[in-house]
């Protein structure tokens, strides 16, 4: 796959994935969400080879999504923390976990995200924000860049 040529592009899509397009980066964002930041944490948590987590945490933060901050001096420690990108890539995240339990669930129980205020679940929707409507239900076209709105 030629990444640069992902990035490059016009499709938003592609660029997108070009970031965070791979199962490893989009699992590191979602343990990013949830609060870890240590490098042990995230390799404990996804049972990721070190090397694998390395670049893929170096990738990250070159892509601006994590920012590494060093935590202490000796030894050197660095936590990676979300940046506003990250941030909102946390929505993404809870839309495709509420794909994944409606067509991929099998019946079982799975993780589900909760109002820490309240206790209630949180059912991910993505909606059209100009006027609310699910996307799923908006008709909708791709519009090329060369093309006139």
């Amino acid at each position: 796959m030629d990444i640069d040529k992902l990035s490059s592009g016009t499709c938003a899509i592609s660029r997108g994935l070009a970031l965070v397009g791979d199962a490893w980066s989009a699992l590191i964002l979602r343990d990013a969400s949830r609060g870890m930041t240590q490098f042990d944490q995230f390799r404990t948590s996804l049972g990721i080879a070190p090397n694998i987590l390395s670049r893929r945490l170096k990738a990250l933060t070159e892509a601006g999504v994590l920012e590494k901050r060093r935590y202490s001096e000796r030894p050197p420690r660095d936590e990676y923390v979300l940046t506003d990108a990250g941030r909102d890539f946390i929505p993404v995240l809870a839309a495709m976990g509420e794909w994944g339990r409606r067509y991929n669930g099998g019946g079982q129980a799975l993780s589900h995200l909760v109002d820490e205020s309240t206790g209630a679940p949180v059912r991910a929707l993505v909606v059209d924000e100009a006027s609310g409507r699910p996307l799923r239900e908006v008709p909708m076209r791709l519009v090329m860049p060369d093309e006139a709105t």
